[in-house]
């Protein structure tokens, strides 16, 4: 036997065909196609997701939470930027006096909000 449709697998490990394609988006498991190009699922796929599941049940992950380790395994440069971030501290703006920092962050805010819906129309 040369491997499980998606149908096969989902029935087979307990995860949605749905979900299968979204743990393939994450490249958290790769199936090979067949030549009409259909997900085929070989035994080492199927043993990547028994593992996967059990490695999210034992550490209480999400898929996206591996799905992001597995970035910042393969991106040195978001990896910089995670450890910097997590390392940094807040700190004041020198201009800025300490009585009026809450709304200085909050207008940085809503004007970063409304960027981003701008960008988005």
């Amino acid at each position: 036997m040369e491997g499980l449709t998606i149908t096969e697998a989902a029935a087979t490990t307990g995860w949605s065909a749905r979900m299968l394609r979204y743990i393939e988006s994450l490249d958290l498991v790769a199936p090979t196609r067949s030549r009409g190009g259909y997900r085929i699922y070989g035994p080492e796929s199927l043993q990547r997701l028994r593992t996967l599941r059990a490695l999210l049940a034992e550490h209480e992950l999400g898929l996206g939470d591996v799905g992001l380790a597995l970035r910042l395994r393969r991106d040195p440069e978001l990896c910089r930027a995670v450890d910097e971030w997590l390392d940094s501290r807040a700190q004041r703006p020198a201009e800025v006096d300490s009585v009026d920092w809450l709304c200085w962050e909050q207008d940085k805010h809503q004007a970063l909000l409304a960027r981003t819906a701008a960008g988005r129309s």
